[in-house]
């Protein structure tokens, strides 16, 4: 009996799910979850800086320790200033969801200043540190020290790169399909930089300078 000639009770269920199938997932779900796996993989990178700083922590070579060169007020403030420009970012977020261009330029615009603000308080630690005769060399802890929170700090001033960028498409282009999967990517990656540095607040600032 062909299907055509078949009652609906005698129709093959498999059939029926063929039928009702809605086809793949839309592009934005698509690209989002992809830009997931390749922060896994940078999660997965920073776990392994993590772990190294921790084995060396107290391989200080006789030079200073954590607790004798942090300065938690500075840190507090980098941290105030990058958990600012997260929410900043989900306001963009949200503003490129009804699109708002004006709201959304705001919000990327603040999102900017936060995190050139937490790179300019990061860069002049650095250069205190060295000036303090702290530098890379001078001890394991210093190395691990300056490996794991330099790399969040190039992931900053990528992601200050990545979202100029955005705010120039959007001026240009307004908010197509492709510009709003690249600004859903973008959020991702400023809230994984956002939670990576309170990891990175908790454990090499706070327990260095308890330690």
């Amino acid at each position: 009996m062909s299907v055509a000639t078949m009652t609906q009770g005698e129709r093959d269920p498999h059939h029926v799910l063929v039928g009702e199938y809605e086809g793949p997932a839309p592009k934005r779900t698509v690209t989002a979850y992809g830009f997931w796996i390749f922060l896994l993989s940078d999660m997965v990178m920073f776990s392994c800086f993590f772990a190294a700083f921790a084995v060396l922590s107290g391989q200080t070579a006789g030079g200073p320790s954590g607790a004798e060169l942090f300065d938690l007020r500075n840190v507090a403030i980098e941290t105030l200033c990058l958990l600012l420009s997260s929410f900043a970012c989900g306001m963009a977020s949200i503003a490129a969801d009804v699109r708002n261009r004006f709201w959304f330029q705001v919000a990327m615009a603040i999102t900017c200043l936060l995190g050139l603000a937490f790179l300019f308080i990061e860069i002049r630690e650095f250069a205190g540190l060295v000036a303090r005769g702290a530098g890379p060399t001078r001890s394991a802890f210093l190395s691990a020290f300056f490996t794991l929170v330099g790399c969040h700090g190039l992931h900053v001033s990528a992601g200050i790169l990545w979202l100029l960028t955005m705010m120039a498409q959007v001026f240009a282009k307004g908010f197509r399909a492709d510009i709003q999967r690249r600004i859903v990517c973008f959020a991702l990656f400023w809230h994984a930089l956002d939670i990576i540095w309170v990891a990175v607040f908790s454990v090499v600032y706070l327990l260095g300078s308890a330690a």
